[in-house]
C-alpha cells in the first residue's frame, strides 16, 4: 500500500502519527534490467536499520533525492508518488542535475562540511566567490525548498499527527520552508550527524548564509545532535548571531519568536544485532584467519577510517613512528594495520591526503622494517567484512579524529573485539562522551602522548584490559541504533501529546 493511500485513511487511525524521514541519500537504489523491470538494492546504513524497527510500530514515509538516471526512471514510472518498497514508503525528489551539483558538490560538500569540521586553511581558504553564491541561491536553497514542497504536498491533507525528521547538513533549510507551508500542524525535528562547532567557526560564512541556516533550524520544534557539546554550541551560535534569540539561562533550548526550540543530544550508535550476525558469515572468519597469519604472534594496532583529513591519519602514523623510536622494545613485535575507505577521491585535497598517507607509511617502513617485519600496512578499499575481521583481533584500536560527529568504529570495535583490546579515543570524537571513561583519552594533536598511550595499551595488565573491554561492550549493547531513533520519536510524540492536552483545555 502506498503512502498516499494510507494518508487518505486517517479515519481508520486518526491518532497514529506519520513519521517522515528526509535525507539526501535514500534507503534504496534502483537498477533496470533489459526487460525494463527494476531491481532494488537496500542500503546498509544505520539509519535504514533503525527505520526497519520503527516501521513496525509507525507509518513511515522516506523522502530522498533521486541520485541516478535509474532512480529517476523509477520515480517517473510512479508519477512521483510514494511507493512501498520492502516495507518502507519511498518518495524521490528529482532536482535537476545542475541544481543538485551546486547543492551537493559546492555548498553541502565541501563548504558546510568543512566549516563544521573546522578544516579550512584559514589564510587561504575558503574564498566565497560569485560561483559560491550562485550555488547557494540556485542550488542549496532551491533543492531544500523542493524537498519541503514534496513533503508538504504529501502530508498536507493528513488529519493525523505528522513528525518530520530532516537529516544532516544537506537539508538545513527544510524546517523553515515546512513551517511556512504547514504552520504548526507538524512536529519538525532535524538531526545533525556531524559536529556543530562554536560561534567563531561560523564566521567563515557570510551573514546571509549563516542567518538562513540558524533561523531555519529555529523553525523546528527541537534539533538533535550527537553530543551535549554540539547542542550547547548550537544554542550559543543562536544567541550570538540571531537577534531576539535567548536561552534564559538554559544550555539546551532557545526561545525565539514565541517558540521554544530544544537542542537535544541523541548519540547515534550501531546495529548490534546485524553486526553480530555479520561476524558469523563465512567471509569474516576467513579474512580473520588471513590477517592472523600475516600478523603472526605480534600485537596489532588497528585503525579503520575513511580517507578524510578530519580522521587525522597522518598524525596517527607520526605517533606510531614515535612509539618505535621511544620504545624500541616494540620493534618487530607490533604491527600497525590501517584499513582506509576512499572518500571524495574526485577532490584534489583528498587525493593529495592519500598520497601523503602512503608516503608517510613508506618512510616508516623504510626506516624500521627488517627482512621479517614490516611495521605498517595500508589497505585501501571498502571491505566491511575485512574491517570486522580486523576489529576482532586488535590489541589497540586508534581512533584519533580532529573532529567527528560520532566515529562508530569505536563502538563497532568495542562490540566485536575478542582480545580485550584497548581503545585510544580522541576527546574530539563524538563517541568520547559515551566511551571515554573506559578508553584511553588522547589529544588528536599530541603525537607524543598518543605514542605513550599506544605503549600503555600494549603493556596494560590483562585484568585492566578485560575490565575496560567489558564496560565498553556493555555500553554499546545498551544503546544501539534502534534506541537512538526511538528516543527521538518518543520525544516528538510526547510533545504532540502535550500539545493536544493544551489545545483541549484552551
Amino acid at each position: 500500500m502506498i503512502v498516499q493511500d494510507t494518508l487518505q485513511d486517517d479515519a481508520v487511525a486518526p491518532d497514529r502519527p506519520l513519521i517522515v524521514i528526509a535525507s539526501n541519500r535514500g534507503p534504496f537504489s534502483f537498477k533496470q534490467k533489459n526487460n525494463g523491470e527494476f531491481t532494488v538494492q537496500r542500503g546498509s546504513g544505520g539509519l535504514v536499520t533503525a527505520l526497519g524497527g520503527l516501521a513496525e510500530r509507525h507509518e513511515v514515509l522516506w523522502v530522498a533525492a533521486a541520485l541516478s538516471k535509474t532512480d529517476r526512471k523509477w520515480a517517473d514510472m510512479h508519477e512521483g508518488r510514494p511507493q512501498n518498497v520492502e516495507g518502507i514508503s519511498l518518495q524521490l525528489v528529482q532536482p535537476s542535475k545542475n541544481r543538485y551539483e551546486k547543492y551537493y558538490n559546492v555548498i553541502a560538500n565541501p563548504l558546510l562540511w568543512f566549516v563544521q569540521h573546522q578544516l579550512w586553511d584559514i589564510p587561504r581558504t575558503p574564498v566565497l566567490t560569485r560561483d559560491i553564491w550562485n550555488a547557494w541561491r540556485n542550488g542549496y536553497v532551491a533543492v531544500n525548498k523542493q524537498f519541503a514542497e514534496v513533503i508538504a504536498d504529501t502530508v498536507k491533507d493528513s488529519r493525523r499527527p505528522v513528525i518530520v525528521f530532516p537529516q544532516d547538513y544537506h537539508l538545513y533549510l527544510v524546517p523553515q520552508y515546512l513551517r511556512e507551508m504547514l504552520g504548526d500542524r507538524v512536529q519538525i525535528q532535524p538531526f545533525v550527524h556531524i559536529p556543530w562547532p562554536g560561534p567563531d567557526a561560523w564566521r567563515i560564512l557570510s551573514e546571509e548564509i549563516r542567518t538562513a541556516v540558524l533561523k531555519s533550524l529555529l523553525a523546528s520544534d527541537r534539533v538533535g545532535f550527537q553530543t551535549k557539546k554540539d547542542a550547547f554550541n548550537f544554542v550559543q551560535c543562536c544567541r550570538f548571531y540571531i537577534d531576539g534569540a535567548h536561552s534564559r539561562g538554559s544550555r539546551d533550548a532557545i526561545d525565539y519568536q514565541g517558540r521554544r526550540v530544544e537542542a537535544r543530544a541523541y548519540p547515534i550508535s550501531v546495529d548490534v544485532e546485524k553486526i553480530e550476525s555479520l561476524v558469523e558469515e563465512p567471509q569474516v572468519p576467513l579474512l580473520k584467519a588471513q590477517l592472523l597469519n600475516a600478523i603472526g604472534d605480534r600485537k596489532l594496532i588497528l585503525r579503520v577510517d575513511r580517507i578524510e583529513p578530519s580522521k587525522n591519519i597522518l598524525r596517527g602514523l607520526e605517533a606510531y613512528r614515535s612509539l618505535l623510536e621511544m620504545h624500541p622494545e616494540h620493534r618487530g613485535r607490533v604491527h600497525l594495520l590501517a584499513l582506509l575507505v576512499p572518500s571524495r577521491m574526485e577532490v584534489f585535497e583528498y587525493q593529495n591526503y592519500l598520497q601523503e598517507i602512503m608516503a608517510q607509511a613508506g618512510m616508516i617502513n623504510a626506516e624500521f622494517s627488517d627482512e621479517y617485519w614490516e611495521p605498517v600496512r595500508i589497505l585501501v578499499g571498502e571491505n566491511y567484512s575485512r574491517a570486522l575481521a580486523a576489529m576482532q583481533i586488535y590489541d589497540v584500536l586508534l581512533v584519533n579524529p580532529i573532529a567527528d560527529g560520532m566515529n562508530l568504529v569505536a563502538k563497532e570495535g568495542a562490540l566485536v573485539n575478542q582480545r580485550d583490546g584497548v581503545i585510544l579515543l580522541s576527546e574530539d570524537a563524538g563517541a568520547y562522551y559515551e566511551l571515554g571513561e573506559h578508553a584511553l583519552t588522547i589529544s588528536p594533536f599530541d603525537i607524543y602522548l598518543t605514542a605513550e598511550a599506544m605503549h600503555q595499551g600494549l603493556m596494560m595488565p590483562v585484568e585492566e584490559r578485560h575490565a575496560r573491554a567489558e564496560a565498553l561492550r556493555r555500553q554499546v549493547r545498551g544503546a544501539d541504533v534502534r534506541t537512538w531513533f526511538r528516543d527521538q520519536v518518543e520525544d516528538a510524540l510526547q510533545a504532540l501529546n502535550s500539545q493536544d492536552r493544551n489545545d483541549s483545555t484552551s
